[in-house]
């Protein structure tokens, strides 16, 4: 096997007989993970040594960048025959990252059947279920007896992406109800195909958001679900290996945009121009924002100089309110993103976090006034209770934005991950500064008096 610690050169011709034959005995998603950490000289090289079938295979496996290289840099004929070999769902993703003129000259050399199934997911809008879907699936008329729904399938359907599921339709193509292969295996080759097939089909609408589908096969441990048109025609289906990658797609984007990072294409291994074009304009606003927040303090720099231990209590303060904003609003997000909540249990996820906040709010204020008394002189023992009665506002504060702003949005029809980490805490950071040294300055001239 290869390895990263035992990588073999690509410089000598023993050498590539080696790295041929172990490429071709790898399973395909183990090359094209290796050949996708090869520099892109070395990419074109290593993935030229496969043999025709698994180049096909691993080829599906590379990630899009490593794609788009080898495209530029193999013979026309070798791309023709590698795009034409794709399932349709994946070749439109691959076409949506390509060059205009490119993609043009690729679908001028498909065959009529494979431009016509690329151009159909193509013309749907990005992020709905037409544009995930595959339109290789297996299709059946409803008058067919079992023993010919079989011959019918072992004639014609060896190249759909997947035959647990055949999906029965009129003659008008309408979706009409589904068999699966095990129902199809075990029963008498002379039933009628209608009397085994279930009419409760669960599907789903081209335009329906390809987050949905998802959620949808994830609730009824679906491995496909169908695809159909505005007149319940079938269009396509989406596979289980699609699923995957939308959660995914989904988990990450919200992920980024709750820590501030604007956009969906930074990995962990990104070149450095990548993340600093991800990062900085977020990094930017966040100053923008401190700025905001630092004003606050501005007015009672004078206070600040007085009572000297504001300066110890309050990041202790921020520090503490933003976390349990973040906490609240990662579950909700998250709970919003899988389907375990929506908007109608917004006073039932309002409640738990409301009685989790007022607990929440009393032990940490209870832990903050302890410290002030410990840091504050004899004179300014007071400045705890201003302290622990404005730490149990906030934190209660918190935990009810944290939980009602992902709400809110998700009812208006927005992303509720837009409410960023950082957005949240530099907000709870100038209400809770100002509302506190209000308070120590309101303390101030109560003692003077």
């Amino acid at each position: 096997m290869l390895t990263q610690e035992g990588r073999i050169a690509l410089t000598d011709i023993t050498d590539l007989n080696l790295l041929k034959a172990e490429l071709n005995r790898l399973p395909p998603v183990d090359a094209g993970d290796y050949i996708a950490e090869l520099s892109p000289q070395q990419q074109a090289i290593a993935f030229r040594l496969l043999n025709k079938n698994q180049a096909i295979a691993v080829f599906e496996y590379l990630p899009q960048e490593v794609q788009e290289e080898l495209i530029g840099s193999l013979h026309d004929a070798q791309v023709f025959h590698l795009v034409e070999s794709m399932s349709p769902d994946d070749r439109a993703e691959l076409f949506d990252e390509l060059p205009a003129g490119v993609v043009k000259r690729l679908l001028q050399q498909l065959s009529a059947e494979e431009r016509q199934a690329t151009a159909t997911i193509l013309g749907y809008p990005e992020g709905t279920a037409g544009r995930v879907m595959t339109t290789e699936y297996v299709r059946l008329r409803q008058g067919l007896t079992v023993g010919e729904a079989l011959n019918k399938i072992r004639r014609n359907d060896e190249d759909k992406e997947t035959i647990y599921y055949a999906y029965v339709t009129d003659d008008n193509r309408k979706l009409v109800s589904v068999v699966s292969l095990r129902q199809l295996l075990f029963t008498i080759p002379d039933v009628l195909i209608r009397e085994i097939a279930s009419q409760r089909v669960v599907r789903v609408r081209t335009d329906t958001p390809q987050v949905e589908a998802a959620q949808l096969m994830k609730r009824y441990d679906l491995i496909a679900i169908p695809v159909v048109d505005r007149e319940d025609r079938l269009v396509g289906i989406i596979t289980v290996d699609d699923v995957v990658d939308i959660l995914e797609e989904e988990a990450t984007a919200d992920i980024q945009k709750l820590a501030g990072v604007s956009g969906g294409d930074e990995a962990a291994l990104s070149p450095p121009q990548v993340t600093i074009r991800k990062r900085l304009p977020w990094l930017l606003a966040n100053i923008g924002l401190y700025v905001g927040a630092a004003s606050a303090i501005a007015p009672f720099q004078q206070v600040i100089s007085v009572v000297p231990v504001l300066a110890v209590i309050m990041p202790i303060l921020s520090n503490t309110s933003g976390n349990v904003a973040i906490q609240a609003l990662s579950v909700t997000v998250r709970g919003l993103g899988v389907g375990e909540v929506t908007p109608l249990d917004t006073l039932k996820i309002l409640r738990k976090e409301i009685l989790a906040g007022l607990g929440t709010a009393i032990a940490l204020a209870i832990a903050l006034g302890i410290l002030s008394l410990i840091w504050s002189p004899p004179q300014e023992r007071w400045v705890a209770i201003v302290a622990a009665s404005v730490m149990a506002i906030n934190v209660f504060v918190a935990a009810s934005l944290g939980t009602m702003l992902p709400m809110g949005l998700k009812r208006l029809k927005l992303d509720p991950a837009l409410i960023s980490g950082p957005l949240l805490t530099t907000i709870l950071d100038a209400v809770g500064f100002l509302t506190f040294l209000s308070l120590i300055s309101l303390a101030l001239r109560m003692v003077a008096k």
